[in-house]
């Protein structure tokens, strides 16, 4: 919206600033960090009134969670908010790559709110259908990623870079859309698991954001995309509006998620926000790159995929519990512990993924 003004920039010079886009994630930045501030408060008390009891707690989870009854969920509606809010006011609205990873994290946002409603009416830890749930995931993922298709250079947007390798690309033609259906949905889910601490998933979602922006950025830029030796993809720098939003957002809830948490994200948050970095990744061209960078939601994932998988082969457990941050509170570690060390750990891996931009 505020990009249009770029129109007048004849008229009145200074309003020139808003072409660029560093100027302009500055600004999603704050605009959502200072929605969900400022409409917070008045979101989670809705939300504690129309909840009553909060948040089902896990029946088998550690003990101490016990403490936590009452909290209310879906405070991810706050962080959409937010989101939706500063990328509207801020992005460049003619550009189909923000619309559609708005489409996908609006989208996971819808499910993961229904799926939060379901928790809520029943009384349960578990929604709906796990199927229903996939194949609604799946489709909104597939969809976005043809138009993703859509909007590259034919030849490249079908095809996947290889961290570290400046030339090599692996033409996947049309199944590229189930390859990027595979990255959306599994890094919604991933962060989805992930979420299950005190502020535990909101901080590597905004390093990971952080991380993106600026890959973003660099890729829609030809004169950086050629200095630095990775693909351009023109249109992606816009994307930095979107991960700007999400760092605002995410440092604004994190005011009132963190220890003893105010609110929880819910199926609402943690879905759409895996969702759309997702969406990014797929957009920019680094979908491999995201592994390594939310490396910490992988391991939370693996974690659980390894545990199943040895119970029902085997009839014995891996972890103590999974996901993995429940292992380590069962060893005894405090919740605060585990949730900074897997910051620390989410810290470092957005390191290691930032050296691949170079080492090429």
């Amino acid at each position: 919206m505020l990009y249009e003004l770029v129109n007048f920039s004849d008229q009145l010079s200074p309003l020139n600033v808003f072409k660029y886009i560093t100027f302009r994630t500055g600004g999603a930045i704050f605009t959502a960090l200072l929605f969900v501030m400022l409409f917070g408060p008045g979101i989670i008390d809705v939300l504690r009134i129309k909840q009553g009891r909060g948040q089902p707690i896990r029946a088998d989870g550690p003990q101490s969670h016990l403490a936590k009854v009452g909290t209310p969920t879906m405070g991810g509606l706050m962080i959409l908010a937010g989101v939706l809010v500063s990328v509207l006011l801020w992005a460049n609205l003619s550009n189909m790559y923000v619309w559609t990873v708005l489409f996908v994290t609006l989208g996971y946002g819808a499910i993961g709110f229904y799926d939060d409603y379901l928790k809520l009416k029943k009384r349960t830890s578990s929604g709906f259908s796990g199927k229903v749930r996939l194949s609604l995931e799946a489709g909104i993922a597939a969809l976005a990623t043809y138009v993703i298709m859509k909007l590259g250079v034919p030849g490249f947007s079908d095809a996947l870079t290889v961290p570290f390798f400046k030339e090599v690309l692996i033409d996947l033609g049309p199944f590229f859309v189930v390859f990027g259906m595979l990255v959306i949905v599994g890094a919604g889910n991933a962060v989805n698991l992930t979420d299950g601490l005190d502020g535990l998933a909101i901080v590597p979602v905004m390093i990971v954001a952080s991380t993106f922006g600026l890959i973003a950025y660099l890729s829609g830029r030809v004169d950086f995309a050629k200095y630095l030796q990775i693909h351009y993809v023109a249109g992606a720098g816009e994307l930095a509006i979107i991960c700007g939003a999400l760092i605002g957002a995410g440092l604004g809830f994190l005011w009132f998620n963190a220890p003893p948490a105010m609110i929880f994200m819910g199926d609402t948050g943690s879905l759409a926000l895996g969702g759309a970095l997702g969406a990014i990744a797929v957009a920019i061209k680094h979908e491999i790159v995201l592994a390594i960078v939310g490396g910490l939601f992988v391991l939370e994932t693996m974690s659980v995929i390894i545990q199943v998988l040895s119970y029902k082969l085997t009839g014995k457990r891996v972890f103590r519990m999974a996901p993995l941050h429940h292992h380590y509170e069962q060893k005894g570690w405090k919740e605060s512990t585990v949730v900074v060390r897997f910051w620390i750990i989410s810290v470092i891996l957005a390191l290691i993924g930032l050296a691949t931009l170079k080492l090429r």
